[in-house]
């Protein structure tokens, strides 16, 4: 079994917190118009195709409580990269309902638009998110309205492609999942809609798997924090919604502290410290590891 390390290198984390104790202390109180404006946690959730992304951040609001809450006053709010698919031409989408057309490729997406309502996000302003439709292969004319969070989840295959958006992160996860299991949950689905299963397959051997060792896989190095088997580890699944709870209560800002001034754990000690090794097993020095044995187009 390969070690993980949990938070590689030194912890981003703490470092790039935005602390205001007021504005998180009311905003999920307040109406829209009287929510102060401030700049949410920004989580970037990336991994392959059918990997567990969604869920792994269905999961996390289902935790937190937070999916039960109006979605105007929600403190976490999930937003999908798939969302921000470009408007096809008529040639290209013809391409899409034969399974011709890339939807892999980083120029699939409106990295301009992407850009934008993330930096609006960022800003505390209402956005506007398009609606996209898989089995039509266009974009609808309903749109789904964000708003104000303190904390926002950005989900999807390439979100560590492009450096300004990845550069806008406070935390990166990277959700790394078996590539058979993968192919097994995206035959499953394209079938649910449809797809002829020939057709699937060589959509997946043409532009999937190729896209997916070529754009999203080196963009793993950048993630702060590796979730082997998604959904189904939920001791990582548990300390991130820990980590997320923190800093709805404001506590990350004491955490902060401690690690600039020395005193206290920190994030990184403090996440290493509450799993346990199993078997009896030693953690070598300087490996943070889950350790628990063990969906949509991407």
């Amino acid at each position: 079994m390969s070690l993980r390390p949990f938070f590689p290198g030194s912890c981003k984390v703490a470092f790039h917190i935005k602390c205001d104790s007021t504005t998180m202390a009311s905003a999920g109180q307040l109406s829209e118009n009287e929510r102060p404006r401030h700049r949410p946690f920004l989580i970037g959730v990336s991994g392959g195709t059918a990997s567990g992304k969604s869920t792994v951040c269905a999961k996390i609001m289902e935790l937190l409580g937070q999916n039960k809450v109006d979605h105007r006053q929600r403190k976490v709010v999930i937003v999908s990269q798939d969302s921000f698919y470009r408007v096809l031409t008529s040639d290209q989408k013809a391409k899409a309902l034969k399974g011709q057309y890339n939807f892999d490729h980083p120029d699939a997406f409106d990295n301009e638009l992407m850009y934008q309502t993330l930096k609006d996000i960022v800003e505390g302003k209402v956005v506007e998110v398009p609606t996209y439709d898989f089995v039509t292969h266009s974009r609808l004319q309903e749109r789904i309205t964000v708003y104000p969070a303190d904390v926002v989840l950005f989900e999807g295959i390439l979100v560590f492609y492009t450096q300004n958006v990845r550069d806008m992160f406070h935390m990166k996860l990277f959700v790394d999942t078996d590539s058979d299991v993968r192919l097994s949950r995206r035959v499953l689905r394209d079938m649910k809609r449809g797809r002829d299963l020939e057709q699937i397959l060589s959509q997946y051997t043409t532009f999937v798997k190729p896209a997916f060792e070529e754009f999203c896989l080196p963009t793993k190095k950048y993630a702060d924090v590796i979730i082997p088997r998604g959904v189904d580890n939920m001791v990582a699944i548990n300390l991130i919604v820990q980590h997320i709870q923190d800093i709805l209560n404001g506590d990350i800002c004491k955490w902060q502290r401690a690690s600039v001034t020395g005193h206290g754990r920190g994030v990184k000690r403090a996440i290493s410290e509450q799993g346990d090794i199993p078997n009896g097993a030693t953690n070598p020095a300087g490996k943070r590891v889950l350790m628990e044995p063990s969906s949509r187009p991407h």
